[in-house]
């Protein structure tokens, strides 16, 4: 019988690579993240999915991509501003440039506006008020001002998706550099960074934004996301922390100390790569809670201003008409899930990082 060779053994998996295979063990944490994934596909290709402005034209020998007008109106070439499209691509494309050719959405309807009759070949303008129910070209209905609700729920994804990223990005960020600070060096700085902590908890972003809104002549999106990631980074600073002072007497930290490893260097090669799986748990709560508090936001009127698309802003509009049923239930259904997805994603991998409640569920 031939002794075993060590050396034929499979190479034994990282802490990533192990809970990634426990994370795709639990059906409705894949079922989550394949949600979250098809909302950020949507919100990438949203000018793509719904829009009347082309994907890709060919005009005067020149390729553009007008629906990058979409994500901010200086991508849109100004040759159709000089040119006097006025927004309107399909009559004037033709009439302008008869050798012209161009890539369509998906669907052809704008997010900002109402789409005017026969402005795409035989097609009637959009119906408002009690008559834009939704139909067969209006997915999802329209407005009581006969904008399609399905190209502003297609492009408020990228809205809602943008808060919870751009936010907690910001958040995560604070919260791990001041987390780390103060576990690694204790003493002093671990007390300064811990009375910083306490005193941002005790802020409430909601109030925060309504007293932006009051006080800044322009509010905009950007100013609300810098304000839920400038007061959200308690609770990652506060794990961060406990984090680094379990982590800082570990045998391998002493072991960088020996070699000649200064201190930043300890804390972004050794501990931080340890350190990061309980963190990305609240990360991931606290996106949820920013789409949340946006979408809270746009409803109460003190979101982004018109015409940005947002789901919170479609709800908004429905007070004024409560008979307008579809204005409630898809972008209330839109928030909803998103939020449930974030939240089950975050407990599903707070399940496969942490091996107390793995232990627990045995």
């Amino acid at each position: 019988m031939k002794p075993h060779d060590a050396s034929s053994r499979p190479p034994s998996r990282g802490f990533w690579a192990e809970a990634w295979v426990r994370y795709r063990g639990r059906p409705i944490g894949m079922i989550a993240l394949a949600f979250v994934v098809f909302l950020t596909v949507v919100a990438a290709f949203a000018p793509a999915i719904a829009g009347t402005k082309p994907v890709i034209c060919r005009y005067k020998g020149q390729l553009y991509m007008p629906c990058l007008g979409y994500f901010n109106r200086r991508w849109e070439a100004p040759v159709f501003t000089k040119d006097k499209f006025r927004g309107t691509y399909p009559q004037n494309l033709k009439d302008k440039d008869p050798d012209s050719w161009a890539i369509w959405p998906l669907v052809f309807q704008d997010p900002y506006r109402r789409v005017r009759d026969n402005e795409w070949p035989g097609r009637p303008e959009n119906p408002s008020r009690d008559e834009g129910r939704p139909n067969a070209i209006n997915l999802f209905g329209t407005d009581q001002y006969g904008v399609d609700v399905f190209a502003k729920m297609v492009h408020g994804t990228t809205i809602a998706l943008l808060v919870g990223f751009v936010s907690m990005g910001l958040a995560g960020s604070i919260g791990i550099i001041v987390g780390a600070i103060g576990g690694y060096f204790g003493g002093w700085v671990d007390m300064l960074t811990s009375r910083l902590t306490e005193v941002v908890m005790c802020i409430p972003t909601l109030v925060l934004i309504l007293a932006l809104v009051a006080v800044v002549e322009k509010p905009t999106i950007w100013k609300t996301m810098a304000i839920i990631g400038a007061t959200g980074w308690t609770g990652i600073a506060r794990l961060t922390r406990a984090e680094f002072l379990r982590l800082k007497e570990s045998e391998f930290v002493m072991a960088a100390r020996a070699a000649g490893a200064g201190p930043v260097r300890i804390m972004l090669r050794h501990i931080l790569p340890n350190a990061l799986a309980p963190v990305l748990v609240p990360i991931t709560f606290g996106i949820a809670a920013a789409i949340l508090i946006e979408g809270s936001l746009s409803f109460l009127g003190f979101g982004p201003p018109p015409p940005t698309a947002s789901w919170g802003s479609i709800l908004n509009s429905a007070r004024s008409n409560l008979q307008l049923w579809w204005l409630v239930i898809f972008p209330g259904a839109g928030i909803f899930l998103t939020v449930l997805a974030y939240n089950l994603v975050g407990e599903a991998l707070q399940e496969a990082t942490d091996p107390r409640l793995r232990e627990a569920r045995k």
